[in-house]
């Protein structure tokens, strides 16, 4: 493990899983979105390009925006205390707001 300080993107989702504001996991992501609750949906850099389609799909249907991440499914599981994370659907609006203005900026 290297002793680098985590990005501000996985900083931030780690306190969004620890605040109970995050479904992470394609199932969890779908149903955030479904259910109405998903304010942004966030996309491992190397998420498979099936995954990616088929959540893009629901999320566009739905309305919510999709930001795909510099960080691997490794690292974004890291951030929230899971082995790999490639779909993360963040159910607040301002964690949802600063996270898109940070993947905006990357």
């Amino acid at each position: 493990m290297s002793n680098e300080n985590p990005s501000p993107v996985l900083s931030l989702l780690g306190l969004a899983r620890r605040a109970g504001r995050l479904s992470p996991g394609f199932d969890a992501a779908a149903e955030s979105i479904k259910r109405g609750t998903a304010k942004v949906v966030l996309l491992a850099g190397d998420v498979s390009p099936r995954t990616a389609k088929k959540i893009e799909a629901a999320a566009v249907q739905s309305g919510v925006p999709v930001h795909r991440l510099a960080e691997t499914m490794q690292q974004a599981g890291a951030a929230i205390g899971k082995k790999s994370a490639g779909v993360l659907a963040v159910n607040d609006d301002g964690f949802a707001r600063k996270l898109s203005a940070l993947c905006a900026a990357q």
